[in-house]
């Protein structure tokens, strides 16, 4: 196989460092900075918020994105250092500046991300210190990127990484890893809301760019928890072509080893957010298959687990069908109710619900044991074409509001 499941995260990769410390801007006692460091210069590529309120850091990193070239990462949890005008982005900066200074790089090799409270101020003193401590732990260890990947927590209640071993055609192997954070505040309409990805695969800017670009809208865009867009939506990949391959500059083979790596880890990464969304209990799954177009499929698909009253139905574990097929129907997608099959499947069984626009008797006992497992799936027959789709949610609960309603206490 070309593409093989490793274990590890952002420094699974050979040349990538991380750490993550306690530099006092959350309220709990707990670490809340992290960085990610390459041993070598690397080209990068990155996607970014769609809403018209960007962060201060997705700001910079746009910049730095448009250079080519960077090394190192800086992240913070939180405070989003969005909605703070020009004092933000200074200090974006004097975070670059520190970590340049540390690093012994360039300012503009250094991109920034944070994540939490909107409208606040970052206190710029504690994060120029966490810079200095975080860059005396840098470790090339797989735990250090574990490390990492829990300090950019918020509400998440576990870290999300994931990496992949690649082996290109003349037999060179690479390793590709990453890291995210996301629990609530998830409708991505470009990527997730922080994620980080690495990868000593030698690889042209442009093909990089090619390849995130390709692989976002399938994963990281196919994921909601409830239906809000971040200010604060970052999505970087760095590669320092240390793996030594010839380097992927065109749409060949290895550029499709690349390409089948890196849809695996944002995948499973996506999976994980989705699972772990605010206050959820269960991963829920929507696979649209036998649709008109694959735009027909991703649209329905995301319709239905973005879905609060199918979301509901869900963490009641109540197989209200009929809240599915709503969803479906508002997507903006034309198609015949009459040639639609729904079945739900979970470890404890699948059941038919709906076929070819007809109800089904079923057992609600059984059904509820269907719904109940911590991974659901429904499969959404349109029986339309040949195209397919698939998007994860989570079901929604009352510990969701809660969680929200005290979010900044």
């Amino acid at each position: 196989m070309s593409v093989t499941k490793t274990a590890g995260g952002v420094t699974a990769a050979a040349g990538f460092l991380a750490a993550g410390c306690a530099a006092g801007i959350r309220k709990k006692d707990r670490d809340d900075m992290a960085m990610i460091f390459s041993e070598t210069p690397c080209v990068i590529a990155g996607t970014f918020t769609t809403n018209v309120v960007k962060a201060a850091p997705v700001l910079w990193d746009r910049e730095i994105v448009k250079l080519g070239t960077g090394r190192a990462v800086v992240v913070n949890a939180g405070v989003a250092n969005a909605c703070t005008g020009e004092e933000g982005m200074r200090y974006c900066l004097e975070t670059a500046a520190k970590a340049a200074s540390e690093l012994k790089i360039g300012e503009k090799e250094v991109l920034v991300a944070s994540t939490g409270v909107i409208g606040m101020q970052l206190p710029i003193d504690r994060i120029t210190a966490g810079v200095e401590v975080l860059a005396g732990k840098l470790s090339s260890s797989l735990d250090a990127g574990t490390s990492a990947a829990a300090a950019i927590m918020t509400t998440d209640t576990i870290s999300k990484e994931a990496a992949v071993s690649l082996q290109f055609s003349d037999g060179t192997k690479a390793s590709l890893g990453g890291c995210t954070k996301g629990s609530g505040m998830i409708h991505p309409n470009m990527c997730t809301m922080l994620s980080f990805l690495t990868t000593d695969a030698a690889i042209s800017g442009e093909m990089l760019q090619k390849a995130l670009s390709a692989v976002v809208p399938e994963t990281f865009n196919m994921i909601s928890v409830d239906g809000d867009t971040s200010t604060n939506d970052t999505c970087l990949l760095m590669a320092n072509g240390l793996a030594g391959n010839k380097e992927i500059s065109e749409e060949n083979d290895d550029y499709r080893t690349f390409l089948e790596g890196l849809l695996e880890v944002c995948t499973a990464l996506a999976k994980m957010m989705a699972k772990d969304g605010e206050g959820a209990t269960c991963l829920f799954e929507c696979d649209v298959i036998h649709a008109s177009s694959r735009r027909d499929a991703r649209v329905l698909a995301r319709s239905v687990v973005s879905s609060n009253l199918t979301k509901a139905a869900i963490a009641g574990h109540d197989a209200n069908f009929g809240r599915i097929l709503c969803a479906l129907g508002y997507s903006g997608v034309d198609f015949d109710p009459d040639k639609v099959t729904l079945t739900l499947l979970s470890s404890a069984g699948s059941l038919v619900v709906y076929r070819l626009g007809v109800p089904l008797p079923f057992d609600e006992e059984y059904a509820a044991a269907i719904l109940s497992k911590d991974e659901i799936r429904c499969i959404a027959d349109m029986n339309a074409g040949s195209e397919s789709a698939s998007a994860w949610g989570c079901d929604l609960t009352h510990e969701y509001v809660s969680i929200n309603a005290d979010y900044r206490s």
